[in-house]
């Protein structure tokens, strides 16, 4: 069984730059892909960012596409997102999930396990 914990979450101005991580514990993830996805109070969650098992494909919301980058580290079974250039829009709790298979999606319904959540708060 798959465990994700998210960490690196916290509160920042806007312009400023915070970067995520996701350590996966019990089985390696390496073969799945990944995602990151976020929800705002009173929001339903939503897509933010996925990269394919390789690390090779990556796909992104357009509210965060250049300013957001998705990376994974399989040898540490660690996934990453930096955020840089942050807005108050940004503020939400931001989960981390696998994905059933290898490929990316942004359907929520493709992840079969997810993290606890962070908070990212982004102050104007």
């Amino acid at each position: 069984q798959v465990q994700l914990v998210e960490s690196g979450g916290g509160l920042v101005q806007a312009g400023g730059s915070l970067r995520l991580s996701c350590a996966a514990s019990g089985r390696t993830v390496s073969n799945y892909a990944m995602g990151w996805f976020r929800q705002a109070p009173g929001k339903e969650r939503e897509f933010v960012a996925g990269i394919s098992r390789s690390g090779g494909n990556t796909d992104y919301a357009d509210s965060v596409r250049g300013r957001f980058t998705i990376s994974r580290d399989n040898a540490k079974n660690t996934l990453y997102l930096q955020m840089n250039s942050l807005k108050p829009e940004d503020t939400a709790v931001y989960y981390c999930a696998k994905a059933r298979g290898l490929i990316v999606t942004r359907r929520s319904s493709e992840y079969t396990v997810w993290g606890q959540g962070t908070q990212v708060t982004v102050s104007s």
